[in-house]
Order: structure tokens, then C-alpha cells, then sequence
């Protein structure tokens, strides 16, 4: 699995494919997806080493964590890649700097995917969502990512 993937099939037709296996989830939740650990960087990484790191596992988003490993936000390594290029950032700055950060109010409430949450939700969270971090019920930890690409592969497996 290639987590935090920015999806290859159109969201249309992801979310049509999807839609028409929910039914068959038969229960499961993410746990049963059998999730890969996370791969997360602090938020003092510098861009350089960042962009190094997702290049070598071919991800195209990764998590921000804080000191304390919560999570902070992620960083688009596409979009981050260009403005290096364009030299509009340094390669030493922190990716702190470039993250896109995690809305936390009321207004966008967060939505806790844990190991034990059914598929379907997951489903749902996806099709506005381009990964869901996995975390633990307390979202102290980003345990792994998920992405539309992994429930893709469990119904193949399955045979759904």
C-alpha cells in the first residue's frame, strides 16, 4: 500500500465503485484492512529532507506531527516540491511553514477513524477526503493512513 496517495481513479467513479461494494463490507473495520504503521514526520523537518523521505516511499502526503506526536496538519509534497523548484522555499525552513493545517473547531468537527471504525464510515469519510489518519481513540497517535486505494484493495481481496 502506498498511504497518503492522492488517489488515481476520478472521485466519481472511486465513490460509484465504492458505493456499490458498501453492502459488502460485511462488518469489517479499519483494522481489517491490515494498515501498514504510519509514516510521519515532526513539524521541524526541514523541506529538503521531507521531500527526500516522500520520494523514497512515493508518497504524495504526509502527516505533521507535534513534539508530543499529534498531529498537526500534512504537507502536499507535489505542491511543496514546486515551490522549492520555484525557489519560493528554502530547502533548510521547517515544513511547518508549508503544511497545510488541521481545522479544529466547531464549525469543521473532527471525525475519529480508529481501528475499530466500520469501513462504511470510512468510506464516507473518503469520498470528501483524500487519506483519513488512523489514530487512537483518544487521537494521541497517528497509528496509519488510509486511503480509498485500501478499500479498493480489501473488496479486490475479498472477492466483492
Amino acid at each position: 500500500m502506498a498511504a497518503a496517495v492522492t488517489p488515481s481513479v476520478p472521485r466519481q467513479s472511486l465513490a460509484s465503485t465504492l458505493g456499490a461494494n458498501s453492502d459488502k463490507y460485511r462488518g469489517a473495520v479499519v483494522e481489517d484492512l491490515q494498515l501498514p504503521p504510519a509514516f510521519a514526520l515532526p513539524s521541524t523537518e526541514p523541506i529538503a529532507r521531507a521531500i527526500e523521505l516522500a520520494y523514497e516511499r512515493d508518497f504524495s502526503h504526509i502527516p505533521v506531527l507535534d513534539k508530543n506526536r499529534r498531529p498537526l496538519g500534512y504537507i502536499d509534497v507535489t505542491k511543496l516540491k514546486e515551490k522549492w523548484e520555484a525557489g519560493q522555499a528554502d530547502p533548510a525552513s521547517k515544513i511547518s511553514k508549508y503544511m497545510t493545517k488541521f481545522v479544529r473547531n466547531s464549525s469543521e468537527p473532527y471525525t475519529l477513524i480508529t481501528p475499530w471504525t466500520p469501513l462504511l464510515e470510512l468510506e464516507n469519510f473518503l469520498r470528501s477526503n483524500i487519506f483519513a489518519l488512523v489514530t487512537d481513540s483518544d487521537r494521541k497517535f497517528v497509528l496509519a493512513v488510509a486511503t480509498s486505494q485500501d478499500l479498493e484493495s480489501f473488496v479486490t481481496r475479498r472477492g466483492l
